[in-house]
């Protein structure tokens, strides 16, 4: 199972991230855990400058934007 956290203020662009993030795992058939950060600590702990940002595993792997669909996959494949 993979852990992936969305990390962000909790804005619109935020819990839609999760939300296509889920949908799609579902689609797949993939595991996941997602939890939404909030803490401005622990979002500085990546590193962020821009939100929505996606980490997989401990892992940034993706800020500033709602990820598309192809990207959503290509994290959740990987």
């Amino acid at each position: 199972m993979k852990k992936i956290e969305v990390l962000g203020t909790g804005c619109k662009k935020c819990v839609t991230t999760a939300e296509q993030i889920q949908a799609v795992a579902g689609e797949l058939g993939i595991e996941v855990e997602v939890e939404k950060v909030t803490d401005p600590a622990a979002i500085m702990g990546y590193k962020v400058m821009s939100t929505p940002a996606v980490a997989v595993d401990g892992t940034l792997v993706h800020s500033g934007s709602v990820p598309d669909r192809g990207k959503i996959e290509t994290l959740l494949k990987t």
